[in-house]
């Protein structure tokens, strides 16, 4: 069982107790279904980097590979026409200069879900 410090109360969860959903990062952004089911590429590296520290990483992208999810930022890892994309880019002509806003995080896949993100890839 994993155990989490809160510690804005100095708290101690313990996660066994509570599914895993419940203390994603993603709970606490605002509007996040705005942001992690957007199309513009500022939102999902956005979305991405929230999922970098969350602790509940891999069981989201494993619930969202066995849902077999179809749109979104699940796990850190893009989901478009239920494929999994590891490249996301504007439309058009690439800039000459990269924008920073555009720069997504790479969020490393779990080794136990390698092999069934391989299957979902794009």
């Amino acid at each position: 069982m994993q155990t989490l410090v809160d510690t804005t109360s100095h708290t101690t969860i313990s996660v066994g107790a509570l599914p895993w959903e419940d203390i994603a990062a993603c709970r606490a952004v605002p509007n996040a279904a705005d942001l992690f089911f957007s199309e513009d590429i500022g939102d999902i590296a956005a979305a991405k980097r929230v999922c970098t520290d969350c602790s509940v990483l891999a069981e989201c992208l494993e619930g969202a590979l066995d849902r077999r999810e179809l749109f979104g930022v699940w796990g850190g890892q893009l989901f478009i026409n239920g494929k999994m994309l590891t490249v996301k880019r504007r439309r058009g002509r690439p800039p000459k200069v990269a924008r920073p806003e555009d720069q997504m995080p790479v969020v490393p896949i779990p080794v136990h879900l390698q092999a069934t993100a391989q299957k979902r890839s794009a």
